[in-house]
């Protein structure tokens, strides 16, 4: 800090002694504005001029041509009554043929510039709801623009670039935008949940259809191939026993039949309980019911 102070102290008596001298230095991406006897005389390029005070001749001040930004920011409301603050960035410079009107013209270039940009942006945001403030930054930074170029030409300023650079809405209305966000998300996570789920109960009702289909498949073919075996068995044993009838051997077969699942029943500790009339005479009952039962659904057919 104390080096800089210097070098602008030393800078200062320099320009001071060149204007005793009658001499001014322009540095570059300058022009220095002089007068005669207090009227507008020329406009110096950068460089050395020789300015003789006796004659009244005096630099009345330094232009920057250099690109100059000015952060604006503007509270206003949109359509939808939401208060936002908008934040503009304007670029601009001065035209080195236009310095008299830039040196003179304005007293406070930033305060015109920072009045205009008020006007457009509270003139254009009024007009749109919130998102489309954030969907329409770009259209509202070239009204802002357009409305500076027409006005700040006439002043010797180029507008460079004109940028929305930020939209900040109220800390609530942001609080709530994020949880209508979030609301939307967890309603689209809901249905894919939904959905996947949906997905599952069909799989597991297809697949317990096919397995039912299935077990169907494979109990029709068991009872066929216990009907074919004992087809063989009463035809062999009719032929090899003599005298004996197919219903004889029916008979056996099923009372062998019925002693076999007793049999399992007995020995499976897991198995339920199952009660059904026991006795000598109920082996009759069981064949001559499952023999009434085939007549009956062979009569049907």
């Amino acid at each position: 800090e104390g080096v800089k102070d210097l070098l602008e102290s030393l800078e200062s008596k320099n320009q001071k002694m060149g204007q005793v001298l009658g001499c001014i230095q322009v540095e570059q991406s300058t022009v220095a504005i002089t007068e005669t006897f207090g009227k507008f005389d020329d406009v110096l390029e950068p460089g050395c001029h020789c300015l003789p005070w006796c004659f009244g001749k005096q630099a009345a001040g330094i232009l920057s041509l250099r690109v100059q930004q000015l952060d604006v920011r503007c509270e206003t409301k949109t359509k939808d009554n939401v208060f936002v603050n908008v934040v503009a960035s304007i670029q601009y410079r001065a035209l080195s043929e236009k310095a008299q009107d830039a040196f003179y013209k304005l007293s406070n270039t930033r305060a015109q510039i920072q009045s205009y940009v008020f006007d457009v942006i509270r003139a254009s945001v009024p007009k749109l709801e919130l998102d489309a403030v954030f969907e329409q930054k770009n259209d509202i930074a070239r009204a802002v623009e357009e409305e500076l170029e027409k006005a700040m030409s006439h002043y010797g300023f180029e507008i460079v670039q004109t940028l929305i650079v930020d939209i900040e809405p109220d800390e609530h209305v942001k609080r709530a935008m994020n949880e209508i966000n979030a609301a939307a998300r967890l309603r689209v996570a809901a249905n894919e949940k939904a959905e996947a789920e949906k997905i599952l109960q069909i799989k597991r009702a297809e697949g317990d259809a096919e397995s039912k289909y299935l077990a169907g498949l494979g109990i029709a073919r068991q009872r066929q191939a216990i009907v074919d075996g004992l087809r063989d068995s009463v035809l062999a044993f009719s032929v090899n026993v003599p005298g004996t009838t197919s219903k004889d051997v029916m008979d056996m077969v099923l009372v062998t039949q019925y002693f076999d699942t007793m049999k399992e029943i007995g020995a499976s500790s897991k198995s339920n309980s199952v009660f059904i009339p026991h006795g000598p005479g109920a082996v009759r009952d069981i064949a001559s019911q499952i023999r009434d039962g085939l007549l009956q659904a062979g009569q049907s057919n």
